[in-house]
């Protein structure tokens, strides 16, 4: 194998053509394709035999499908990120939600007939190197036991906190909003089935996700969670009892302080939706009765938006690195000194319950 390889990657999809095109593309983004495989049982042979840091995996093969790859994976105890990578259409994009509720790494669509690949390359690159770097931090040997510690000495903290200042903004229940990527899905699928309805003033949630899948995930979790979760239209009001999911492919904005809007501005850093500006509106329109709340995603969408938080007085929850897929853009949080709390997962839910009854 390279020294300069970023990673051993196995492809499996039952098309040729798009085999071909998966390894070609990484093994010009410098990655080692160890094998290929056109259907799931042989997937999972080349999973067990080579065990590579990723695999990129089509849902719809024949044989063992997608979603029976992911299952025997977990089952078995193979722990490999797998990049969904998937076409549209609406029984494809609920099954790839369902696929990231099972566990799948992230998620990236096919490129359509007559799209560039220079942008699926892109992604495709940014999703795979994000997915090697979870697996080869996994696979680090276990650290030594801690030392017993001395008596008397104070115990290290679980969680981070900060004092509660009283709001400054109008003291009326805040609008949750919650920002995540990368491992979202399955992160909501754990979060908004705890949270009751109504919450606050209301929920906006920011997921990147590409075009066409938010609706099949607000759909997922609308079926298992007490609030009323859709993907947001334009024109919708905020209301205690609703959370909006922005599209994928738009910013969600908000219209005045009880309604939003879509906008199809540019991508900021490569996203759109950006939970940035959806933050951004919310704090102008309502000060500092805002809970923000960030979960698991890479890079940094979010830290603009909590220092407009804040500024405002509003409180920021953030999820712990030990729950995260990619401790991106909690760490980014985190690290400016902006949260209120940082807590695992299972934690949230009650912290959520306690802010917006303040």
């Amino acid at each position: 194998m390279p020294a300069t390889t970023r990673g051993t990657v196995v492809v499996a999809d039952d098309s040729r053509l798009m085999r071909r095109v998966l390894s070609q593309t990484l093994r010009d983004s410098g990655y080692d394709v160890v094998g290929e495989a056109e259907d799931g049982d042989a997937a999972l042979q080349l999973c067990r035999s080579a065990k590579p840091d990723v695999m990129t995996l089509d849902l719809a093969m024949p044989g063992l499908d997608g979603m029976g790859v992911l299952r025997t994976l977990r089952r078995d105890g193979l722990d490999i990120p797998v990049v969904v990578v998937s076409a549209f259409s609406p029984a494809h994009g609920a099954r790839a939600v369902d696929a990231l509720a099972e566990g799948a790494f992230d998620l990236i669509e096919k490129p359509k007939v007559g799209e560039t690949l220079s942008d699926f390359g892109r992604q495709l690159d940014e999703k795979v190197f994000a997915a090697a770097g979870r697996s080869k931090l996994r696979r680090r040997p276990t650290p030594a036991a801690p030392r017993p510690r001395v008596a008397g000495a104070p115990p290290v903290p679980r969680r981070v906190s900060h004092p509660r200042p009283a709001r400054r903004g109008t003291g009326r229940p805040p609008v949750v909003v919650i920002a995540t990527s990368t491992g979202g899905p399955r992160a909501l699928a754990q979060l908004m089935p705890k949270l009751p309805s109504p919450l606050g003033a209301g929920v906006l949630m920011v997921q990147h996700m590409p075009p066409g899948f938010t609706g099949s995930l607000a759909q997922r979790l609308d079926n298992d969670s007490p609030l009323h979760i859709v993907e947001a239209q334009g024109g919708e009001r905020i209301e205690p009892g609703l959370a909006l999911l922005a599209p994928g492919g738009s910013h969600l904005h908000l219209a005045d302080a009880r309604s939003v809007r879509l906008g199809d501005g540019d991508p900021v850093g490569g996203l759109r939706p950006r939970a940035d500006l959806t933050i951004q509106d919310v704090v102008d329109r309502h000060g500092g009765d805002v809970l923000l709340v960030v979960l698991t995603g890479m890079g940094n969408d979010g830290l603009a938006g909590a220092r407009a938080v804040k500024a405002a007085g509003g409180r920021i929850l953030v999820e712990a690195e030990e729950t995260c897929a990619v401790y991106g853009m909690p760490r980014a949080v985190a690290d400016a000194g902006l949260a209120d709390a940082v807590l695992p997962l299972h934690d949230l839910p009650a912290a959520i319950v306690e802010e917006v009854s303040r």
